[in-house]
């Protein structure tokens, strides 16, 4: 799937209306949906269809969240769920809306920068979101970075970057 088209629909999922409720909901969202769209890339290759990789360790949805990220995201769940129910995590991970708001949460919570160059960034939210909000300085694993710094580059190439 070409990026812009795969821009567009993570775009309309996360334009559409919300069914996504929790503890924590995020008016104010740190992370542009460019950025998402890169950090979903990076994790899954936005691929939708791998819901879980591991059910038991709770790594799942296009961002590859685990329960634990889920729980300091402020237990988001879909549909009017409640967030201690058995299914609330894997529901709420692998819907795009709920995952991408769960990314949002983490990232106002854990707002750092990770790379020392003087912003809060997109860049600093990959580092966030692949090695957790206490790992951000350490190095990232060199696939994860290409992919994710060959997705920024090519949004910046076609004009659609907005870091």
């Amino acid at each position: 799937m070409q990026i812009l088209q795969l821009l567009c629909l993570l775009l309309a999922c996360l334009l559409s209306p919300s069914l996504v409720r929790g503890q924590g909901h995020v008016l104010d969202k740190p992370v542009t949906e460019l950025c998402l769209t890169c950090l979903c890339e990076a994790m899954s290759g936005c691929n939708a269809t791998a819901i879980c990789t591991s059910q038991e360790k709770g790594i799942c949805g296009i961002f590859r969240i685990t329960w634990a990220y889920w729980v300091d995201a402020g237990k988001l769940t879909v549909g009017g769920e409640q967030p201690d129910s058995e299914e609330a995590f894997v529901n709420c991970a692998n819907d795009p809306h709920c995952a991408a708001d769960s990314v949002q949460n983490y990232m106002k919570k854990f707002n750092q920068d990770c790379n020392g160059d003087g912003e809060m960034d997109c860049h600093d939210y990959a580092r966030i979101h692949r090695m957790g909000a206490y790992g951000c300085t350490r190095e990232m694993p060199y696939k994860y970075r290409t992919t994710f710094e060959d997705c920024i580059e090519n949004y910046e190439e076609q004009g659609l970057g907005d870091e």
